[in-house]
């Protein structure tokens, strides 16, 4: 069972991993309306408008979603989810959903934030991951690979910028029960 917070050594300093609480939406509002629009596309849930936080915090405190924040001090670099249904005959699969500031990318925060998510998904219970992405997010696309995600689905047209152009989203999903990615990682 992973422990939070928890201060972890990166390129470029360190970060402290911890829960998200309802505390937490005015720092992530300003995170996400510092992110570039383009890596909005995939998400749920804007969350670049305080509705949106409002949201996740409500789904947070009914315990559908776990999330852990990479913070610098007080400032969020990233954050991870773990989404679960609330379908019966899903409760094995949740979704992850990660993303990094670009003050934060680089210094492979996205790669510790998808592992911590696995160990909290498997925390959960949790058979199967899935995650969304459009296309050309080739930097997500290539870590979610890497740690054993694999193509499953691609839904054309699923997306459309704020100009009107339509964007295809790609669904790739992990069976986490026996995955080399977590090797190691939870005694670390």
């Amino acid at each position: 069972m992973i422990e939070f917070p928890k201060t972890v050594h990166l390129k470029d300093g360190d970060v402290t991993l911890r829960l998200m609480t309802v505390d937490d939406g005015p720092a992530l509002l300003r995170f996400a309306n510092a992110l570039p629009e383009h890596d909005l596309l995939f998400l749920r849930r804007d969350i670049t408008k305080q509705d949106g936080i409002d949201a996740w915090v409500a789904d947070i405190s009914r315990g559908r979603i776990t999330s852990v924040l990479a913070l610098s001090g007080d400032e969020v670099l990233g954050y991870a989810t773990v989404h679960r249904t609330e379908l019966d005959w899903s409760r094995h699969v949740a979704e992850v959903r990660m993303l990094v500031s670009e003050r934060g990318r680089g210094r492979n925060l996205g790669r510790l934030l998808v592992k911590t998510a696995f160990a909290v998904a498997l925390d959960q219970g949790m058979e199967k991951l899935f995650a969304r992405m459009t296309l050309d997010q080739m930097g997500a696309r290539t870590l979610f690979e890497e740690l054993g995600f694999r193509p499953e689905a691609l839904l054309k047209d699923e997306v459309k910028d704020r100009t009107g152009k339509k964007h295809d989203v790609l669904i790739l999903s992990h069976d986490i029960t026996n995955s080399p990615a977590m090797e190691g990682f939870l005694a670390a």
